[in-house]
């Protein structure tokens, strides 16, 4: 077109603009993918500035977070709410152009990329939410029907995540998903060489993807045509693109203009190097007016071409047109588990399996729920009778089966939320959530619902030892913001914490749950778990003290409550299926609950104590690695019986025992 060299150049030298201005910034990737990003902008992306939220919007992930500036300039001069002042505010306190894109700050940002390789993962989610809503409206291809595009960079491929990610996107066939990779050679540190020798290509092409390679990422015409030969194929598209990181520094093709800004004169001498001849920030007419005529016109004819198909597919399918509405936004709250599942009293149950109960019946009143396990589900109990595998010949599959894929599972799920129209889960052990902890904190720093199940939660795993016996891991999720961490100690909890997920819209949660069978437990309450903690057995008469415990331990600690009864000693048990929502209640219901003061509670959970000492003086908690031995037999050792319970609380009062 007339003015691709102007409006390449316009891109640089925004972004020089902002960074130098900033006094911090990544330069190298902005000033090499530059004609990339306007030709995928001006020729290729379907996106309405006005409607930035719009359901069947192209999605672009830039997984090289740290070029963020680039796609700020890009959303600026296409037309989105990011002014030349949000520019010049770039990575400033309160601005909505942050050091890395984040969902729900940037008008035009799709997800929150960041920690590297993440972004890559939640793309192979968007294209599985994308095929996924096809499927599952029936002729609704006008309504969700969309490509995901993906820039990545040498340290995206070099995070474990990007093969988990490529693994299954090429074995689901995601023919929607397109990334093209920055091949610049260079990392933070230095050469690439230094650290990596891979084929990318082949790579990618024995994860059964297509595979294209662009000599050089200066020429627009090249790159445009591997997209328009990307969208020909039946598998996703892996584009290798050449350039020259920091391109017209006087330092390009170096780790120095990676994450340094340029300064005025090495600045002056890019734009030079350009033929970019005008002030900072100033931008002339004609880059804006081929944004507005390319991009924008195409976009906005697209958005009033999907309002009269789904005024149409209202018409035609009303049932599920009117489903559509209600959950587009992922709220399923008015939706779901308005009445709890029963669980017959006296029968021992694993949490496990009254999760699977649960998810089942979730199933059935979310016919857009999703998820999977990590190579689990029979151990997870997250098998849902009668339901199919999502698949290349079955997208209307609602069982992901991830393999053994942490990392990328819990990334792909937030892609499947981050979307719209769906709700997800997904889970595994959980000493190995461990694996999935970067993703689970982009769920909560998103806002994202996503809902995650974990059993084998302690040391009664047993057999198979300290490598699968979980000690801090549940400590380490509480300390996440916003996000909730239950574990429940029966049926009856499990079913109010999946309520509490499945109507929250802006937290995630994590479920866990037991592989051992568990007591029933009279006296639990979905109340009582909506507030975190409450009186889950009363004293007699008066609570001379307080055991407070959660999960597995409740019904141990109400078989020291009666053991102390007859002992004379009078105990309350609190159960605490939710610590940090429980601290979130209002200090006089905390009082009421826990009744005694702290020196007269002990606080009960076979996990690291880290935390615990929040509620009382006193803990009985694990503070090493377990043990190999039969469950009982490894409980019994670290000394979580209601003998040893009674002891402790009889020693803190300074009762005699024998």
């Amino acid at each position: 077109m007339k003015y691709d060299g102007l409006c390449v150049s316009a891109l640089r030298a925004l972004s020089i603009d902002a960074i130098n201005k900033a006094k911090s910034g990544h330069p190298g990737i902005a000033l090499d993918a530059a004609p990339f990003i306007y030709t995928l902008f001006t020729r290729h992306l379907v996106v309405d500035p006005k409607q930035p939220d719009w359901i069947k919007r192209d999605r672009f992930v830039l997984s090289a977070g740290h070029g963020s500036v680039l796609l700020y300039a890009a959303l600026h001069l296409s037309g989105f709410d990011v002014t030349m002042d949000d520019l010049k505010n770039f990575r400033q306190l309160n601005s909505i152009t942050p050091g890395h894109p984040e969902l729900g700050r940037t008008p035009g940002v799709d997800i929150t990329t960041g920690p590297l390789g993440q972004g890559l993962a939640q793309a192979v989610g968007f294209a599985i939410a994308e095929e996924h809503l096809r499927s599952i409206y029936p002729g609704s291809d006008d309504l969700f029907s969309h490509y995901t595009y993906v820039l990545c960079g040498d340290g995206d491929l070099e995070e474990g995540i990007s093969h988990e990610a490529g693994s299954i996107a090429g074995t689901l066939k995601l023919s929607k998903l397109i990334v093209i990779y920055d091949s610049n050679n260079v990392t933070l540190d230095g050469p690439l060489a230094m650290s990596a020798h891979t084929n990318e290509l082949e790579r990618f092409k024995s994860y059964g993807w297509n595979t294209e390679e662009v000599a050089d990422g200066n020429d627009v015409e090249a790159l445009d045509k591997a997209l328009r030969e990307a969208k020909e194929s039946a598998m996703p598209t892996f584009i290798l693109m050449h350039t020259i990181i920091g391109y017209g520094s006087s330092n390009q093709g170096t780790a120095k203009t990676h994450g340094s800004p340029l300064g005025l004169e090495d600045g002056e001498h890019a734009k030079d190097e350009y033929g970019w001849k005008y002030p900072p920030f100033i931008i002339p007419d004609e880059v804006y007016l081929t944004f507005k005529d390319t991009l924008g016109k195409r976009g906005e004819k697209a958005y009033a071409e999907w309002e009269k198909a789904k005024e149409k597919y209202f018409f035609d399918h009303p049932q599920e047109a009117n489903f559509l509405d209600a959950t587009i936004h992922n709220d399923v709250s008015s939706l779901v588990l308005k009445s709890l599942p029963h669980f017959p009293e006296g029968e021992p149950l694993a949490t496990r399996d009254a999760s699977n109960q649960v998810l089942n019946l979730v199933q059935q009143e979310l016919p857009n729920l999703i998820g999977g396990a990590a190579d689990v589900a029979s151990s997870l109990k997250t098998d849902i009778k009668g339901a199919e595998d999502f698949s290349p010949e079955n997208p209307q599959g609602t069982m992901m089966r991830y393999g053994v894929r942490e990392f990328a599972m819990g990334g792909i799920a937030n892609g499947l939320m981050a979307h719209g129209g769906l709700r997800t889960y997904c889970g595994t052990f959980l000493a190995f959530s461990d694996y999935m902890k970067g993703a689970i904190r982009l769920s909560a720093l998103q806002h994202l619902p996503v809902l995650y199940l974990f059993s084998h939660d302690s040391i009664a795993v047993g057999e198979d030892g300290p490598t699968h016996q979980p000690v801090e891991q549940v400590a380490a999720l509480r300390s996440i913001p916003n996000l909730y961490v239950f574990r429940p100690c029966d049926g009856t909890e499990v079913a109010a914490a999946y309520r509490m997920a499945l109507r929250s819209v802006d937290k995630p949660t994590c479920i866990i749950l037991t592989r051992q069978k568990l007591p029933y437990v009279f006296g639990t309450s979905a109340q009582g778990v909506e507030r975190g903690g409450y009186v889950v057995s009363k004293e007699n008469r008066r609570a001379a003290f307080t055991l407070i415990a959660s999960g597995s331990e409740v019904s141990l600690a109400i078989q020291a409550q009666k053991s102390l009864l007859g002992d004379g000693i009078d105990v309350r048990v609190v159960s605490l299926p939710e610590m940090n929502l429980f601290l979130a209640q209002p200090q006089g219901y905390r009082d009421e609950v826990l009744a005694n003061p702290r020196g007269k509670r002990l606080m009960i959970e076979m996990e690291s104590s880290f935390g615990l000492y929040a509620l009382a003086d006193q803990v009985m908690g694990i503070d090493s690695f377990g043990l190999s031995g039969k469950g009982p037999d490894v409980i019994k050792a670290f000394g979580f019986t209601p003998d040893n319970v009674a002891h402790r609380v009889k020693k803190i009062l300074g009762v005699e025992t024998k």
